[in-house]
């Protein structure tokens, strides 16, 4: 990314370090992330009963040793909130991550990639010594990945209060029974450990105290990996999206992550940035959608109608819609990204929850003109779009669904009715006493009176 290519708005708040770090991956991002996507594809098994557990693409291993080489190692993690961070704010890393979107495969290249992502700044902010020994820094080198699981198939997951799966304590250890599934992440065999919500305590009163996280690896005897689930129709291996059981499976108390009762303070600490990254790399996703919409219409070999595919008014209406939406979102995810920096996460739910309503299906609109400008080519293997557009769907329900951010966005709009209460009564007052002192006749369909 050049440095006239960052909004202007935030510009002033871009390091020379960082711009310079931009840079650099942009250019790891083109030369080798992207030529290397077709080569990931080609090394995973078409046996579709080894694209799971044992092996994955050794292409990765090679980025990711020029990735850390290079020094694009870890970005997502800011030292403004972590220790073991680099010194990026999130707001420089949100420009960071668009670039990463460009290329499906260039955040795990650079170790910045989902669930990992939010697993270790989970582990960083609330893991004790121990745990993050033993956890976060091999995360941080890259030598294993994670998985967060929480979702379960019989219940609505979309109310974390519904969780199901029970962490009973017994002695020194808790022992784990229920079934989860859209666990991402445990389909690849370097996954080593598992981030594990469920209830320890199904009878406190406060329904936000019953749940706690803890930390299982994945060896751990009575872990069941039932299936593979499909993300219409792509299985996106070997990282896969499981279903799985646990029966009575038993890992040390200490394995605890901040205490009993403290999962849903977790889960809002962890989900924050985590929602940020996704969204600022779904503007990358976004931009190549427009960027392959651009190269098609204007491909001289397609006309109708006698004229380029470009000259026609729907196209041009669909490119500047496509220009206008793109930069609207980034500058949302961009703000939202610099409220976490000025406060916290908690800080920025208002501005998280606009982002991650809009950017989503933002980007599935962008990328369905895409489509209809390539036609039949744009739902087949040979074009990106289709898989693009499965992704992109996903993220509506991903970390909340929109309805969840909708409801609480609503909600926070709502406290300032009481304030705005009073400022339009003080503005009626106001229009009162200038209306005596100009001995003004108020005209009877003049409503001035109001009740707040």
């Amino acid at each position: 990314m050049k440095s006239q290519d960052i909004p202007p708005l935030v510009a002033d708040k871009i390091s020379p370090r960082a711009k310079e770090l931009l840079a650099k991956v942009a250019a790891f991002v083109e030369e080798d992330c992207q030529p290397a996507e077709r080569i990931l594809e080609t090394q995973l098994p078409s046996d579709q009963s080894k694209r799971f557990l044992n092996t994955y693409p050794a292409i990765i291993d090679t980025l990711k040793a020029k990735a850390k080489k290079l020094g694009l190692w870890n970005l997502f993690l800011s030292n403004i909130h972590y220790r073991e961070g680099v010194a990026l704010t999130n707001l420089e890393y949100a420009l960071i991550a668009e670039l990463l979107g460009q290329c499906h495969i260039a955040s795990e290249a650079m170790n910045c990639s989902a669930p990992d992502t939010g697993n270790m700044e989970t582990i960083a902010k609330y893991g004790n010594e121990a745990q993050k020994a033993q956890w976060l820094q091999p995360l941080l080198d890259g030598d294993i990945r994670s998985a967060f699981i929480m979702t379960e198939r019989y219940v609505a997951s979309s109310d974390a209060t519904n969780i199901n799966l029970e962490i009973k304590r017994d002695g020194n250890e808790y022992v784990l029974n229920g079934t989860k599934w859209w666990s991402s992440g445990v389909g690849d065999p370097r996954c080593k450990i598992y981030l594990v919500m469920g209830k320890t305590d199904a009878t406190n009163p406060n329904p936000y105290k019953q749940q706690s996280v803890i930390l299982v690896p994945h060896n751990t005897p009575g872990i069941t990996v039932e299936r593979a689930l499909s993300v219409f129709g792509y299985d996106d291996a070997p990282h896969g999206h499981c279903e799985v059981s646990f029966k009575n499976v038993r890992v040390p108390a200490s394995n605890i992550l901040l205490g009993e009762g403290r999962g849903f303070e977790i889960i809002q600490g962890r989900l924050g940035p985590g929602r940020i990254h996704h969204c600022m790399r779904s503007i990358g996703v976004a931009s190549v959608a427009l960027e392959l919409l651009l190269l098609r219409v204007n491909d001289p070999a397609r006309n109708t109608f006698g004229k380029s595919l470009s000259e026609h008014g729907t196209i041009l209406d669909w490119i500047a819609r496509s220009r206008i939406e793109i930069d609207a979102g980034r500058l949302l995810v961009l703000n939202a990204a610099d409220k976490i920096d000025r406060t916290d996460a908690k800080g920025a739910l208002k501005d998280i929850a606009m982002a991650k309503i809009y950017v989503p299906s933002m980007a599935l609109g962008v990328i369905d003109r895409a489509i209809q400008a390539h036609g039949a080519a744009g739902i087949c293997q040979d074009f990106p779009l289709a898989r693009m557009w499965a992704s992109m769907r996903t993220l509506r329900i991903a970390d909340g669904p929109d309805e969840v951010h909708m409801n609480q966005l609503g909600r926070i709009e709502s406290q300032r009715v009481k304030e705005l209460a009073q400022v339009y009564s003080k503005r009626l007052e106001r229009t009162e006493k200038l209306i005596q002192e100009l001995s003004l006749k108020v005209h009877d369909h003049l409503e001035l009176k109001a009740k707040f």
